[in-house]
Parts: C-alpha cells; structure tokens; sequence
C-alpha cells in the first residue's frame, strides 16, 4: 500500500485529503506543519509527499530545500497552495518538486496526479555527497557558503586558501549544479582531452591540494582553465601552501598568480568544532538515504567525543568515520564505546600535547581545558558523574568550567535538569 504524507497547516484540508486518498486506498500520514513533516519523512520514509507552501513556522519552499540538499528528496513531491504564483510552482519544480496543484483541488486533478507521482521516480535522486547547504543551522557554514557563491558569480575559478581540517571538498561540491560532472584532477594520471570535459560540461574540476599534483597533471589543470568558458566549467583549487612553498615545488610563477587571482580563505574543521555534531548527525542521515549504511543514531556522548577529536585531513576523514561508525556497531544507536572502539579515545590520541615551551599558568589552563573537555565527553555532560570521576566540588566545577570557556550541562544521574 502506497504511504502518503500529506503537510498542511490546516485541519479541515488535512482530514479532507485524508479521506478521499484513504478511499482510493492509500495509507496516509498526516503533518500539521514543516517539524511534523520532517520527523514523519524520517520515521515514515512516504512514496509521495503533498506539501503546502503557507504554513506558520516554515514554508513549503524551505522544507523542499531542505530536503533537496540534505538528500532526503528521494520521493515525489507535490506542492498545494491557495496563493498560487507562476513563480512558485517555478521554483518548487527546480528545486525538484514534481508537480504544483492550486487550492481548492479539483477531486479529479488530485487522483491523477498522485497516481501520476507515484508511478515515476523520485523527482531527484539522492546527490552522492553533501554540499553546505544541507548545513544551514550552522551560521559560519552559511556565511561562507554565502561568500563562495557570491565568489562564483564572477569567477569560474577559485582558489582556496585552507588549513587542517579542511572543508575544500565539501566548498567545491557546493558549487557543481545537480546532475553536472566532477573530475577530481589529482586522480586522473594521464593528460585529459577536449572529450573528457565536453562530458564534463558544466560541471566541477577539482583539485584538493595545488601541491599533489605531478607535471602532467599541472598541464591538464593549465589546459582546463583555458577551457573554462568553452565548456562551462567551474575549476576549485585548494591548497595549504603559499606562493614560496609552491615555487619551490617547481611550480610556474607566471601560473600560480594567475591561480590565485580569486581567492578564498576557508574554515577548517578545527574551527568549527562545535558545528561537528550538527555535521555528523547528518552525515550518518545522508548514509543512510544513500544505502550505503544501515539507519542509525549517534549518542550524545559520541556527538561529544566526535567534537573533541582533531580531524587534520578533513571532511573525508570526518565521513569516511561516520561511514565506519555506521557500518561496525552492533546496536541502534552508536555510542560513546562505538566511538573509542573505532576510531580511539577522543583526546588521549587525537589532542595535541600540552606544550612545555609555554608559562606554566598557560600550560595548566590548557591541561585543565583538555582533562575537562575529555570528561565532558565521556559523561555526556553529566555533571553528577563527572564531580564524582574529577574529585570536583559541583559548585567548584561548574566554576571552573565557565573559567576555561566550557559549557557543561546540569544533568543529574538520571538526565534530567537541575
């Protein structure tokens, strides 16, 4: 039996609706507004979604984004308003929806086109990777994806200037259109033809560090920049060094400034350590809806032990953990012990070492900060559990906590709030 979830802020069309589609046999869900039609999309994973653009705490538009870059549009998805514009069902069809249907709907042009929804495909299938709009709670993630498209409005080149950590895979996935291709230069060890990028069209050439490329490979990238506009290209470079390091590595000067005449300083994972959780979680979604793991969850003492590890190559790094996370735990929920099991404890390999060279006032806040983030973590911020592991008064920790610029919860042994 086909599953429709139908979202509609308002109760009489919900029940209407209802009704006639429960008639025709369909088994349908009911959402009231855009956070009942998410948790019903993830508990329920309908055939075909009927989705109001007007509703009180978010639009039909938004939701439909969200599921486009969060890879959850992998279902039909038709939109209802009773303010129709041209330009609405416009939108909602690039974004992905699969057909419009205006207020009050016509009995007959309801059946045919659910019947009509659920005999095609998904309008969009899920993108094999993520892009940073499927982060959008995370406002330096915005912000910079903010300034990378309004980088590409001008540029079909961009270089990265990046860090540890880096996020320059997840950037450039940003930029490549749906349906467009992606050539990750650095892998492609023979010269590239006119062939390859005709197929290319469109899309994204990648390459993730300036400094692994061998000499062919710099000829291909010199020989696909002055092919940008012929084939519509967008080229995303990255790299850690500056302009000595690359001369020294042989590279042409004349190239390298010619490389670095749009540039962009992007934000390492290291700083965006508190957006870890927020990225795992739907890293471990987007796994799932891509059939490449099995449904899971992950604990708030995994989020925790997660944030505080240091990840130096990366998103991939970051993924290819969840992915092995997902994949080796026994249970339901990946836990604290999945975590460590995996990957190691979360600071005793991961952190840097405290650094002797360094007065010893400095040295001991930056040990206090490390011992309390790895408790943080291990106790889920249970703050009974952890006076009780640290030997610290709770008044006294909770003190000494705000002091070192960490923020514990005020969780009893049961977890509920003091």
């Amino acid at each position: 039996m086909p599953k429709i979830l139908i979202v509609d802020d308002e109760v009489g069309i919900r029940e209407l609706l209802s009704e006639i589609l429960q008639d025709e046999g369909y088994d349908i869900t009911l959402a009231e507004n855009a956070g009942a039609a998410r948790a019903a999309r993830n508990a329920q994973r309908p055939d075909l979604v009927l989705l109001d653009i007007w509703m009180p705490d978010s639009d039909g538009i938004s939701l439909l984004k969200e599921w486009a870059a969060n890879g959850q549009l992998t279902m039909p998805v038709i939109m209802m308003s009773g303010h129709g514009t041209i330009d609405s069902a416009v939108e909602a069809t690039r974004i992905g929806a699969l057909d419009f249907l205006e207020k009050p709907i016509a009995l007959q042009k309801l059946l045919a086109t659910v019947r009509n929804g659920l005999a095609r495909k998904a309008a969009s299938s899920v993108p094999s990777q993520l892009t940073l709009t499927a982060f959008n709670r995370s406002v330096p993630l915005r912000d910079f994806r903010q300034r990378l498209l309004q980088v590409r409005e001008r540029s079909r080149l961009l270089l990265m200037r990046i860090g540890s950590g880096s996020i320059a895979e997840l950037a450039a996935r940003t930029l490549q259109p749906p349906g467009s291709g992606w050539l990750d230069l650095s892998a492609l060890p023979e010269p590239v033809e006119g062939e390859q990028l005709q197929a290319l069209r469109g899309g994204v050439v990648f390459v993730p560090e300036l400094l692994r490329l061998n000499r062919v490979q710099r000829t291909n990238l010199v020989f696909v920049i002055d092919r940008l506009e012929r084939y519509k290209l967008t080229v995303a470079l990255a790299t850690d060094q500056g302009n000595d390091g690359l001369l020294k590595a042989g590279w042409d000067e004349a190239l390298l400034n010619r490389l670095a005449e749009v540039s962009l300083l992007a934000p390492g994972l290291g700083e965006l350590r508190d957006e870890i959780p927020e990225m795992a979680t739907l890293i471990l979604q987007h796994l799932a809806e891509a059939a490449e793991t099995p449904p899971r969850k992950l604990s708030s003492a995994a989020l925790n032990a997660l944030r505080t590890r240091n990840w130096p190559n990366g998103y991939p790094e970051l993924r290819a953990a969840i992915r092995s996370l997902a994949l080796a735990t026994l249970n339901e929920t990946i836990d604290l012990e999945d975590v460590e099991r995996e990957l190691g404890p979360p600071l005793e390999s991961a952190a840097s070492p405290v650094s002797l060279d360094q007065p010893l006032r400095e040295a001991r806040e930056q040990f206090e900060r490390m011992y309390f983030e790895y408790h943080l973590a291990r106790e889920a911020s249970n703050m009974t559990r952890i006076a009780e592991r640290t030997g610290v008064e709770r008044t006294h920790l909770y003190r000494k906590l705000r002091q070192l610029g960490l923020h514990g919860g005020r969780r009893t042994d049961e977890g509920s709030t003091e």
